[in-house]
């Protein structure tokens, strides 16, 4: 008997939900791998909804990528204004005229979903924050996401402030490359002005961080119009899941079915990887360089998802390059990839350096050139 019902115990655990028992209570939803960005599950995608606090995610990419321009500095100092300490809401309490880094404020937002941070950092990067509004709709434009408007950068509900699942899971899909956002979103408890009087207790709205193993971010939300709002993220076994859910009724159903979300893409699928960054393609002459050979690399993860059982097949690369000469910076296009499978071509993508290469001096190349002429002669 004990037999007989461990076997029934085993078959009811190892039964796979099924897609349409995802998200049923969500009004939209949507599961995605964030190499690829393909869709592995979608309810109603493209609905315009408010976005509360995933609003977020728009503003902090923004400022990472200040941060990545030189723009923005962590260990920076901002002083608060009036405005942005007069934000209700979600906060870490900011006093005005109070000094703070922007490591510490990035904090405030990826744990603590604080609105007054976000508010004193697009005030410090546009100088209001209208004209960071005006920045975040801007590159919903560049994105080409065609359901996002932006009126604020907290997501506090306002007339014509809407996004779709779709369009926040682009959005993550962008931000999950910061991998200091990463840092911070996956941070459960913290203190910020540890070592001061005021100092503050920061809990992670998100908790699936702490109770779904392996869960590094990325935003909640939650308003009266938009319901609770979700986007979850994990990598496991090389692939990275983006789960997205509006509209949900309770946060612990928001919770419950992004994990269900989750385990569906784990359970069912899987990243079969084509060609990594770290892989060299080739080896190529520089003319005039300080360094006479190239490595050729990907400028990026070439990889494809699959159900579970997939058999792979042929895969065969083709590479071209363009004649180099120096200097040639890392990053700079130098030529293409074609990866085939089955002699059908899955993609192309641009190769790059794996170093910057300088040009070389007179005197380098004249000695070069003689060492060729005694090598030849011998």
């Amino acid at each position: 008997m004990k037999k007989f019902l461990l076997i029934i115990l085993l078959l009811f655990i190892f039964v796979p939900v099924k897609a349409d028992e995802l998200a049923i209570n969500a009004k939209s939803a949507i599961l995605i791998e964030a190499s690829t960005g393909k869709i592995i599950y979608k309810k109603n995608i493209h609905e315009r909804l408010a976005p509360a606090s995933m609003t977020k995610m728009m503003s902090l990419l923004l400022i990472m990528e200040n941060v990545d321009s030189g723009n923005l500095k962590m260990d920076e100092t901002i002083k608060v204004s009036k405005n942005a300490s007069s934000m209700g809401g979600s906060q870490i309490f900011l006093q005005e005229n109070e000094e703070m880094k922007v490591e510490d404020l990035l904090k405030g937002i990826s744990i603590g979903s604080a609105n007054d941070a976000t508010v004193a950092l697009a005030e410090r990067i546009a100088g209001s924050e209208e004209a960071f509004v005006k920045m975040m709709n801007n590159k919903v434009k560049n994105l080409n996401l065609k359901n996002t408007n932006f009126k604020n950068c907290t997501g506090l509900d306002e007339d014509n402030h809407y996004s779709s699942a779709y369009d926040m899971s682009i959005i993550a899909k962008e931000l999950v490359k910061h991998n200091k956002i990463l840092e911070f979103s996956s941070i459960y408890e913290t203190y910020l002005r540890e070592n001061t009087n005021n100092k503050f207790w920061l809990v992670n709205t998100n908790k699936l961080v702490r109770f779904y193993n392996g869960v590094d971010g990325l935003k909640t939300g939650y308003t009266d119009k938009a319901g609770y709002c979700l986007t979850a993220t994990i990598k496991k076994n090389n692939m990275r899941l983006i789960a997205v859910v509006m509209g949900e009724p309770t946060s612990n159903i928001r919770n419950a079915e992004v994990t269900g979300m989750l385990d569906y893409g784990f359970n069912l699928y899987q990243n079969e990887v084509y060609v990594t960054p770290d892989e060299v393609l080739g080896n190529v002459e520089v003319e005039l360089g300080k360094d006479r050979y190239a490595n050729i690399v990907v400028v990026k993860e070439v990889s494809s998802i699959n159900k579970k059982g997939h058999k792979m097949g042929e895969i065969t690369y083709d590479l071209n390059v363009k004649r180099l000469k120096a200097p040639i910076i890392k990053g700079q296009t130098v030529g293409s990839l074609t990866i085939n499978e089955d002699g059908k071509e899955i993609t192309t993508i641009d190769v790059t350096v794996d170093k910057t290469i300088k040009k070389a001096g007179l005197f380098e190349m004249y000695f070069r050139y003689l060492k060729d002429i005694l090598s030849f002669n011998l």
